[in-house]
C-alpha cells in the first residue's frame, strides 16, 4: 500500500469515528468546503446540511464502522469504495444497516479531504418499531 493510501485510510477511519461521536468540529475540518452527500435514497446535501444533522440533534449514531475498503489514488484524487455499518436514527426513527460506501477524497497540499460520500443500501432498511 502507498503512503497516500494509508493516509487516505487514517482520514477515513477519522470520518467513522467522527461520524459515530458527533464530532461535527472534526467533520467540518477533514471535508471539502463543497462537500456533498448522496444517501441511500437518492437525497443530496451539502456540507451545511450535512454537518447540521447532528448539531440539530436529527440524528443519533451509536455504532459505525468502516470497513472491507479498497483505496485507489489517481494523482490529486482518489476513490474509495468500501462497507458502512451503522446503528443510527434519524429523528428517532431507525437508520441502521449496511452501505455500500464511495468516497471521493482530493489532496489539499499536503494532506488530503473528503469530497464526496455516495451511500447504497446493501440490506433492506429496518422496519418502523410496532406499537403495542
Amino acid at each position: 500500500m502507498t503512503a497516500d493510501a494509508d493516509r487516505i485510510l487514517d482520514l477515513g477511519h477519522r470520518w467513522a469515528t467522527a461520524e459515530r461521536d458527533a464530532d461535527v468540529t472534526t467533520l467540518d475540518a477533514i471535508v471539502t468546503d463543497d462537500f456533498h452527500l448522496v444517501g441511500p435514497f437518492g437525497f443530496v446535501l451539502d456540507k451545511g446540511k450535512w454537518l447540521d444533522r447532528y448539531t440539530s440533534g436529527d440524528l443519533s449514531t451509536t455504532a459505525l464502522s468502516w470497513h472491507d475498503v479498497d483505496v485507489r489514488v489517481y494523482g490529486d484524487a482518489a476513490v474509495t469504495i468500501g462497507t458502512q455499518t451503522q446503528e443510527a436514527a434519524y429523528r428517532g426513527m431507525p437508520s441502521s444497516g449496511e452501505f455500500r460506501v464511495s468516497h471521493v477524497f482530493v489532496r489539499r497540499e499536503r494532506d488530503w479531504a473528503m469530497a464526496n460520500i455516495q451511500l447504497s443500501l446493501t440490506t433492506p432498511p429496518s422496519p418502523p418499531p410496532r406499537g403495542t
